[in-house]
């Protein structure tokens, strides 16, 4: 490198430029001193020997001296320090300085982006090193000046970004001066202090010495309604980045690729110590702390109402079992969903379309995970209860919501007289309880094998919204004859595997649902539609008992009707579908329908094995979609249309509009380059300088960006050059995505070649976040349908070609008569 001093300036000159003190030698190769010359590299000075020098950057010193150099991008900034200082002049070890971006950013010049800024030809400026800046700013948080402590906690927000000056931070006890600061100011100087705190989180090291104490202070920040909005976001995010930094949850990205993961330890030091059950154990000190955050999912801040659908999200998907039944109970109470159903036709901005996708699929874990846990009961009936059958407590919870709907019927007990039971243990009563609501046996447990406590609890919701006529719909049934009887129980265990097959519940972290489902996130409702729909199918088919796979046919036939394109529909015309079609048109509608499908893809053993096909099929196309990132693709470097971008932005752009992008094999990093054109990029690191790193992924936003103007991507580009209306404002691309970091910044903006490649890198990059994510796109999803559909039909080859009959159910055989029973030698 080597400093270029100059004549008096033009008056058409931008930068003001100094003299330098002496004309210094070029850095990387050593030579004699080069006589002053010109910046111009294509004129020659009559009288000059050598050739001229060409200075890459300006860089202006601390006394306001500025100078033009020609930095060698193979040097380390150190070096380039060092040079300066000695060519310069100026007093002091090297050590203590540092380069930054002389422009608004303020960046530090690392050895990673030193080459980007001699391409960009970036002004810079030599500063203090961040040794001495982090000690500065300590010594600033200590002296708990109002107006010094304001300004230093203002620039700490964004230099605790730089891994160095926080290393420097966290080496010299910068994080418990940053946490006693928090705890005792308010106002503006907390929500810089917050922030800085966020920021600081960012970084995989130096937070673990967070104390329970400090956490239950954030909890009172945000559970706090008087506290300013610029105050509660930092919050918000500081509390949902505890609970990622689970060792469990980090474990889970790596391990992925293999489909295991272990439960392990974290290591001392280690900040993946906190997770879900440390952050929610301070949340339960604060009752009304939920209710503060969904409420806030109503506010007009849209930054904080998607800080806040965010904390939602992690909590769901990383709630633990000891706590997931408390918190999804919590949720349900403070009718989380229907705030949610009003974002998705009031929400303002492209980011909160994601969180609220991550939502939905929340939601499908959170009823799967209802619909596995068993209902365990004692049956709940009076009489001698001798029988093992009714040995041993039941779910209180569960017990409670069975008493509920049975004194909701307001029916009497019916106790034969007693009888020696098949085992021969002793005498017990014929009673007849259960079965008057509808349910096959007195052991209820039988009718929610399949349903669980989500059964359990779409009964317990449809008697709760109209008792009255519950009352009546069990009194009706119970005075016909016993073979003209509506099962109400039982039909509504059946309108929940409907509800479940139609909204693809068939394992937790496996929604494929590209669009918004607000009658999903009503399932109550539609449960208590369908169902009452069901009944008066039956009533008006004059059903019989052995009808009742029949009468559910024509209900699933109706959810499939009434449920379809539920972005567009509105609520009051699905309750019309369901209360008000008539029997013959729906009839008629199943008919055309039977003359389409197989009755036999109906049937329960089927409807399984497709959902075990269907978590194999998703499995696999998340596997191709991670080795698309693996191999590396090239994309354009997108104009973002909801943002306005420097200039110096804007000129990168324009001299490289090319972006390759590949995804490290440890699944943690993406590295890329930026290039004026396409070119063959070789397996290792060396055409990719600079890194992403997956962990700073919040979301993947789509339809975010334009395809700047004089780009030709090739076939697509036909496409693409269109989207500029005749007043030449860009106009977003369907197929550019942007990632978007866990403060809401885009670290990057991409337009992909074509579709696939679209598809292949959004749903790969949602698949890869620690929280799930969600599949973006429709071509993913009929991906998945398509390999489950053709594996169902594989399956069925065998049996179909046999012409083995699938029953619809498999009714157990009776007990044996003794337990007198040995193995057999053979």
């Amino acid at each position: 490198m080597s400093t270029l001093s100059q004549p008096p300036l033009s008056p058409t000159s931008p930068v003001p430029l100094q003299p330098s003190p002496t004309a210094t030698p070029s850095t990387a190769t050593p030579t004699p001193p080069q006589p002053t010359t010109t910046p111009t590299p294509t004129t020659a000075q009559p009288g000059r020997r050598g050739p001229v020098l060409i200075a890459t950057n300006t860089v202006t010193t601390k006394d306001g001296l500025t100078v033009r150099a020609r930095i060698d991008p193979t040097l380390s900034v150190a070096d380039v320090i060092k040079q300066l200082c000695l060519n310069l002049k100026i007093p002091g070890n090297p050590v203590l300085y540092a380069l930054r971006d002389a422009g608004e950013k303020d960046e530090l010049v690392t050895d990673e982006n030193l080459r980007a800024k001699i391409k960009d030809k970036a002004a810079l400026k030599l500063t203090s090193a961040p040794l001495l800046e982090a000690m500065e700013t300590i010594d600033k948080l200590q002296l708990r000046d109002e107006k010094t402590l304001r300004l230093c906690l203002f620039n700490l927000q964004k230099y605790i970004k730089e891994e160095q000056f926080a290393n420097e931070f966290l080496a010299r006890d910068g994080l418990r001066e940053l946490c006693e600061v928090i705890v005792s100011v308010g106002g503006n100087t907390l929500a810089y202090a917050l922030t800085a705190l966020s920021n600081l989180l960012d970084l995989p090291y130096g937070w673990s010495a967070l104390s329970p104490q400090f956490i239950y202070k954030i909890v009172l920040i945000l559970a706090s309604p008087n506290n300013l909005v610029n105050v509660c976001r930092p919050a918000t995010l500081i509390l949902k980045k505890l609970v990622e930094a689970d060792g469990n949850v980090a474990n889970n990205i790596a391990s992925s690729s293999s489909g295991a993961g272990k439960k392990s330890e974290p290591s001392p030091g280690s900040v993946y110590r906190f997770g879900f059950d440390v952050v929610y154990e301070q949340m339960r000190h604060e009752r009304n702390l939920l209710e503060i955050v969904v409420g806030r999912l109503g506010g007009s801040e849209s930054l904080m109402v998607l800080y806040s659908m965010t904390l939602l999200n992690s909590l769901l998907s990383h709630a633990t079992p000891a706590h997931w039944v408390e918190l999804t109970s919590a949720l349900e109470r403070l009718n989380t969903s229907r705030a949610v159903i009003r974002l998705m036709s009031s929400h303002t901005i492209e980011d909160l379309t994601n969180s609220i996708l991550d939502y939905q699929g929340n939601m499908v874990r959170v009823l799967y995970f209802k619909k596995t846990r068993r209902v365990h009961v004692t049956g709940g009936y009076s009489g001698d209860q001798h029988d093992d059958y009714a040995s041993g407590g039941g779910d209180a919870e569960q017990e409670a919501m069975l008493e509920y709907i049975w004194a909701a019927g307001k029916l009497e007990v019916d106790v034969g007289p007693g009888q020696v039971n098949s085992r021969g243990k002793g005498s017990m009563r014929d009673v007849i309880k259960w079965r008057k609501l509808g349910f096959q046996s007195e052991d209820v447990r039988r009718d929610f094998e399949h349903t669980g406590m989500l059964g359990l609890e779409c009964l317990r919701h449809f008697v709760q919204a109209d008792p009255s006529r519950f009352a009546q719909l069990v009194l009706e049934q119970n005075s016909r004859a016993m073979e003209r009887r509506c099962p109400i129980a039982r039909a509504s265990n059946e309108v929940v595997e409907i509800l479940s097959d139609h909204w693809s519940i068939f394992a937790p972290g496996y929604s494929t649902s590209t669009t918004f489902q607000p009658f999903f996130l009503s399932f109550y409702k539609v449960h208590a539609l369908a169902l009452h729909f069901f009944l008066r199918m039956w009533s008006d088919s004059g059903a019989a008992a052995s009808d009742f796979p029949r009468v559910a046919s024509l209900a699933r036939s109706q959810v499939k009707a009434a449920l379809q394109s539920e972005t567009e529909r509105p609520w009051h015309e699905v309750e019309q579908d369901f209360l008000e079609s008539e029997y013959r048109a729906v009839r008629d509608r199943q008919m055309k329908e039977l003359e389409l499908e197989d009755d036999l893809l109906t049937k329960v053993p089927v409807r399984n094995l497709r959902a075990k096909l269907y978590k194999e099929s998703y499995e696999f196309i998340r596997q191709q979609r991670i080795q698309c990132l693996i191999q590396g693709a090239w994309f354009v470097n997108g104009a973002p249309v909801s943002q306005a971008q420097s200039p110096a932005a804007t000129q990168r752009r324009q001299g490289r509009p090319w972006r390759y992008m590949r995804l490290d094999r440890n699944l943690k990093v993406i590295h890329f380059c930026d290039s004026a054109l396409k070119f063959p990029v070789r397996s290792g690191l060396e055409d990719l300088p600079e890194r992403i790193d997956v962990s700073l992924i919040g979301e993947i936003a789509i339809n975010t960006c334009a395809l700047p103007p004089g780009v030709n991507i090739g076939a697509g580009a036909s496409v693409s050059q269109q989207l500029q209306d005749p007043g030449h404002h860009l106009v977003a691309s369907p197929i550019s995505f942007s990632l978007i970091s866990v403060k809401g910044e885009s670290i990057g903006d991409h337009v992909a070649t074509d579709l696939s490649r679209w598809a292949d890198w959004t749903d790969g990059l949602n698949m890869l976040r620690r929280d799930g994510g969600h599949v973006a796109t429709s071509e993913t999803a009929g991906y998945v349908h398509s390999l489950t559909e053709i594996g169902l039909k594989i399956k069925l080859l065998d049996l179909s070609g046999e012409k083995v009959d699938i029953p619809s159910s498999l009714m157990p055989g009776s007990p044996p008569a003794d337990t007198n029973f040995f193995f057999s030698d053979l």
